[in-house]
C-alpha cells in the first residue's frame, strides 16, 4: 500500500496556512509578520507594505518601518491605520514606529479564543481532507481496484496521519497561547 502523498502535502499546506495566519495575531511583542497583511495605495495600485519598506524590530515592543520612498510615509500610515491593527502609527518624516501595547488579561483571553477558532478551523480542513480520501478509498474498493483488507488498511493508515495532523494543530496552537500568556 502507497502512503497518499497528496493527503500529506495538504495536511502541511495546512499547518503552514495556520502558522501564517496566527503570526497576524498580535501577542504583545513586536513581530513583523503583524503586517504582512497591510496594502498600500501606492501610485493607484495596492501593494504590499513589505514590498515598499523595511521593517524591523529595534525592541521588543518597537516596529520600525522605513520606507524606500521618503515621499510614502503618508501612505504608509494611512494604510497602517486602515488595516485597523489596534495600534496608532507615528512617523518622523523618514520613518514610521509603531509602539506594541502590552495586552491586558481580558484582550489576551480574546486572542486565546481567536486562536482556538483558527486551531478548529484547521481541524476542519484536514477532516474534510480525510472525508475525500476515505470516500475514494471506498471508490476504489467499489470499482475492484482494492480488496477488503487493503480498503481497511489505507482507512486505518489515512486515520493515523490524521490524528497526527490534528495533535500537531493542537501543538501549534498551544504555543501561540503561550506566546499570548507571556506577560
Amino acid at each position: 500500500m502507497a502512503k497518499n502523498k497528496s493527503l500529506d502535502e495538504k495536511i502541511e499546506r495546512t499547518k503552514i496556512d495556520l502558522k501564517e495566519a496566527l503570526n497576524t495575531v498580535r501577542a504583545g511583542r513586536a513581530n513583523a509578520a503583524l503586517l504582512d497583511r497591510v496594502t498600500v495605495n501606492y501610485y493607484g495600485s495596492p501593494t504590499p507594505l513589505k514590498s515598499l519598506a523595511n521593517i524591523s524590530t529595534p525592541d521588543p515592543r518597537t516596529l520600525m518601518i522605513t520606507p524606500f520612498d521618503p515621499k510614502s510615509v503618508g501612505d504608509i500610515e494611512k494604510a497602517i491605520e486602515v488595516a485597523n491593527l489596534g495600534i496608532t502609527p507615528t512617523n518622523d518624516g523618514k520613518v514610521i514606529r509603531l509602539v506594541i501595547p502590552p495586552l491586558t488579561e481580558e484582550r489576551r483571553k480574546e486572542l486565546k479564543k481567536t486562536t482556538k477558532k483558527m486551531g478548529e478551523e484547521a481541524k476542519v480542513a484536514v477532516r474534510n481532507l480525510r472525508r475525500k480520501v476515505n470516500d475514494d478509498i471506498k471508490k476504489r474498493e467499489k470499482d475492484g481496484e482494492i480488496s477488503e483488507d487493503d480498503r481497511n488498511e489505507e482507512l486505518e493508515e489515512t486515520q493515523k496521519t490524521i490524528d497526527k495532523a490534528i495533535k500537531d494543530i493542537d501543538q501549534i496552537i498551544a504555543q501561540k497561547d503561550k506566546e499570548i500568556m507571556e506577560v
